[in-house]
């Protein structure tokens, strides 16, 4: 396996993107593999590394079906359930909690 281009941060070459750089231009990598690394040097810690792919081999990003939507609501939906009074909390319950405010704090709510 050959070694990766490596460049200095926001000295890539045109021709290449993040993923996110890709996303905002409504594409996707594409199942490229990596095609070059970006880094940002750092004082006393490694650098930050950012990786490129090539934007002549991207993808266009996959529409959402009516599938994909109801799939994505049910997600959301089953991250707003209380799973201790299996109540909709209006908001996405926090993972240190594991439960809705009231019922995660009762004593508090009288």
């Amino acid at each position: 396996m050959a070694a990766l281009p490596v460049f200095r941060w926001r000295l890539a070459p045109d021709g290449y993107a993040t993923r996110r750089q890709l996303r905002a231009h409504n594409l996707r990598p594409g199942g490229q593999d990596v095609a070059a690394q970006l880094e940002r040097p750092r004082y006393r810690r490694p650098p930050l590394v950012a990786y490129l792919y090539r934007i002549d081999l991207a993808k266009p990003i996959r529409p959402m079906t009516p599938a994909r939507w109801a799939a994505l609501d049910k997600a959301n939906a089953a991250r707003r359930t209380c799973p201790a009074c299996r109540r909709d909390a209006g908001y996405v319950i926090p993972a240190a909690l594991g439960a809705c405010v009231p019922c995660a704090y009762p004593e508090g709510t009288a």
